[in-house]
């Protein structure tokens, strides 16, 4: 019996790893639409840069990675992201989750600010 519930356990684990990102949220805050570029022209922040900008979306999810959120970011034409990560990343073989530096993991929770910069006049 005890078998039988350590593989539904194991079972069940596995297959909520596999699952894709949920919970997601996307809200767009700008009044102009911004033509897509690719995710390599999209710089990836953790914290907010020192020239001016403007947020121009959000985008919260579960089960996802930095460069997802990117990839978000370069589909309206962003210019940079500034990614939050909560709770730290998941991994079914460690013990404890690694100090949040690690951005090609998947976190339980990932907000990303799209961010335009301001053009020098």
């Amino acid at each position: 019996m005890a078998y039988i519930r350590y593989l539904f356990l194991v079972c069940f684990v596995v297959l909520a790893g596999c699952a894709g990102p949920s919970d997601v949220a996307n809200r767009y805050y700008a009044d102009e639409r911004y033509p897509a570029v690719s995710p390599e022209q999209v710089q990836v922040l953790t914290e907010n840069p020192d020239i001016p900008y403007e947020v121009i979306a959000e985008f919260q999810s579960r089960r996802e990675q930095p460069a997802d959120v990117q990839r978000k970011a370069a589909e309206i034409g962003a210019d940079a992201v500034i990614i939050t990560l909560f709770g730290g990343n998941h991994s079914l073989t460690a013990e404890w989750t690694q100090d949040g530096r690690d951005m090609d993991k998947t976190f339980s929770r990932i907000v990303g600010v799209a961010i335009k910069f301001y053009e020098e006049k």
